[in-house]
C-alpha cells in the first residue's frame, strides 16, 4: 500500500519547523546509512542528537498521533524517531531498500522496518528534479508532494530520489513497526476502516456498522503482533 496523507503538518507547524530547519547545522546524511545504502546516498541530515532534531520529532510525532488516516493505515506499534534531510545541487539517492532492522536510538530497542514514511516541508514548486520513485507490482510511482503532506509505502520497495537540479528538497524520513506485519492483510484492514466510516456518516444507524466493526476488530485481534 503506498497512502498520500495530506495536511499532516498544520500551517503553524510548517512554519515551526521550517524555522528550525533553515538555522540548523547539517551533517554528511552518510552517518545513519548501511553500507549498501551510503554507496547511493549523497545528501545532508540533521545530527540527530541536536536540539534542532529533537525539537523537529515533538512537532512531526504530535502531528502523527492526531492524524486520524495515518493510524488507521499504519497501525503503529512502534515509531523510530524522524530524522531530517535536505537534497541540493545535484544531490541524490539512488535505487536502494530500506535496512529491515534499525536500532532505537538511546534505548536498547530495535524496530523491524515495516513502512517508510517521507513527510514534505518545501512545496514542489520550491525545487527542481527531487521526485521520490517507489517501485511496486506496476512499475515505478512517482512522488512530490505539497509541503505538510506526507507519504506512507511499504519498506520493502525498492525506491530512489532523483537529482536536484535547482532549489533544495527539504523533507522528514523514519520507519515504523506495524501491529500488522503483513502489508496485504493491513491494507485489508485499512480498507475496511475506511469504508465502515463512511456507512457510519452516511447511514449512521445502519445495523451493519456494529456487525463490520466486530469483523475488523476480530481480525485485527487475530493478526496483530503484541
Amino acid at each position: 500500500m503506498l497512502l498520500h496523507l495530506r495536511a499532516v503538518l498544520d500551517a503553524d507547524e510548517l512554519v515551526r519547523a521550517r524555522a528550525l530547519l533553515a538555522g540548523a547545522s547539517w551533517g554528511d546524511g552518510r552517518v545513519t546509512s548501511g553500507v549498501q545504502s551510503a554507496l547511493a546516498k549523497n545528501n545532508e541530515q540533521l545530527p540527530q542528537e541536536g536540539e534542532a532534531a529533537r525539537s523537529l520529532q515533538r512537532i512531526v510525532l504530535a502531528a502523527l498521533n492526531r492524524h486520524h488516516l495515518f493510524f488507521s493505515a499504519a497501525l503503529p506499534r512502534r515509531i523510530l524517531p524522524p530524522m531530517f534531510n535536505r537534497y541540493s545541487g545535484g544531490q541524490h539517492f539512488g535505487t536502494h531498500v530500506d535496512g529491515a532492522i534499525r536500532q532505537i536510538p538511546g534505548t536498547g530497542h530495535r524496530l523491524r522496518t515495516d513502512l517508510s514514511c517521507t513527510l514534505f516541508f518545501a512545496d514542489p514548486d520550491d525545487y527542481a528534479g527531487g521526485e521520490l520513485l517507489i517501485e511496486d507490482t506496476y512499475g515505478a510511482k512517482s512522488v512530490k508532494l505539497p509541503a505538510g503532506h506526507m507519504v506512507l509505502y511499504p519498506s520493502t520497495s525498492l525506491h530512489r530520489v532523483t537529482p536536484v537540479t535547482g532549489g533544495t528538497r527539504l523533507c522528514s524520513f523514519f520507519w515504523l513497526q506495524s501491529l500488522i506485519r503483513d502489508d496485504q492483510r493491513r491494507s485489508m484492514l485499512f480498507d475496511m476502516d475506511v469504508a465502515i466510516q463512511r456507512l457510519s456518516a452516511d447511514i449512521p444507524s445502519h445495523p451493519s456498522i456494529v456487525a463490520l466493526t466486530g469483523v475488523y476488530h476480530n481480525l485485527l485481534r487475530q493478526w496483530s503482533e503484541m
